[in-house]
């Protein structure tokens, strides 16, 4: 039984501790799979894309997704030249999407679009990014990067750096966290905290320190996951420019971390990591990222095959 066939993404917290796992044994099966076994596993699906926000990964990774598995990609990448610019309402897009596509993929800017739009929507809906809440599949790649590259996620320490306030990854990644023993530092400017009222129940499942230092932390740390300021998510440049540079890391710090630690980034990434610390062993945001296709590629098959792949 395929518990995913036809089945939304629209938050991490939707997601157990077992049903992660089932993606990451789907994920491992794509890894070994041959290029012509992929090729047949969405053979002639259509993916739909609307992006209301800017993005590059996200999207070429779910269309390189689709590509490797056989489907193809269609959408709405850039919304000036769309009939958005002419008052068409995010509800008769969706719908207009869903006819074209077999599933839809949508980045907006507003808390709970991808919400509404799995109800307007007749086909499944993957939540790339809504507003400040969450990014799910960002987060499954997270948790599946971690687990290939330190061989567990039980037991880890794991520190988070940067915009815990507007950075949407932090929350979808502490949720999913939550599905773990593992022990956790937020560190962060103190206008960057994170947000009381969106931690209530992570709170509740995992072992937290919140800090400004991150150099008292520095050697304790098995995971560095560092985070962007969000310069569009401020109402105020001014306070965007108070808190710019706030940890840059450096090979200064990476010599004081343990020699088995890892980097990792959602990217994309301004000043907060070091170009020099990309040839390091422990940078490990570029496997991130190929980690990331193979997680949508498993996804996108699941959730188009009744009996999966």
């Amino acid at each position: 039984m395929n518990e995913f066939y036809q089945k939304d993404i629209i938050s991490i917290k939707d997601y157990t501790k077992d049903q992660l796992e089932t993606i990451f044994a789907s994920t491992d099966k794509i890894i070994q799979s041959s290029p012509s076994e992929r090729r047949e596993i969405c053979k002639g699906k259509t993916l739909g894309y609307l992006f209301y926000e800017p993005s590059t990964r996200t999207r070429l990774s779910f269309d390189s997704a689709m590509a490797s598995i056989g489907g193809n990609s269609l959408g709405i990448s850039d919304i000036t030249s769309s009939s958005t610019q002419k008052g068409e309402s995010l509800a008769d897009t969706v719908r207009i999407m869903s006819i074209y596509s077999d599933i839809l993929v949508l980045r907006h800017p507003l808390d709970g679009s991808s919400r509404f739009g799995a109800e307007i929507s007749d086909k499944p809906v993957i939540n790339a990014g809504s507003g400040t809440e969450e990014h799910p599949t960002q987060a499954i790649q997270d948790l599946f990067t971690i687990k290939k590259e330190k061989k567990k996620i039980d037991g880890l320490k794991i520190g988070i750096v940067g915009d815990l306030k507007y950075g949407r990854t932090v929350y979808s990644l502490l949720h999913g966290l939550g599905n773990y023993d593992v022990d956790v530092r937020l560190i962060s400017p103190e206008s960057l905290r994170i947000r009381s009222d969106s931690t209530y129940e992570i709170k509740k499942k995992l072992d937290l320190t919140e800090t400004t230092d991150i150099e008292e932390h520095l050697d304790d740390l098995d995971v560095l996951y560092v985070t962007r300021i969000q310069k569009e998510r401020f109402p105020d440049e001014e306070e965007y420019l108070k808190v710019k540079g706030s940890y840059v890391v450096g090979l200064d710090m990476l010599k004081r971390m343990k020699d088995d630690a890892i980097i990792l980034h959602p990217l994309p990434r301004i000043d907060e990591i070091s170009a020099d610390v990309d040839k390091t062993k422990n940078a490990k945001y570029f496997e991130q990222a190929e980690y990331g296709k193979h997680i949508r590629s498993a996804l996108l098959g699941m959730i188009l095959n009744e009996n999966g792949f």
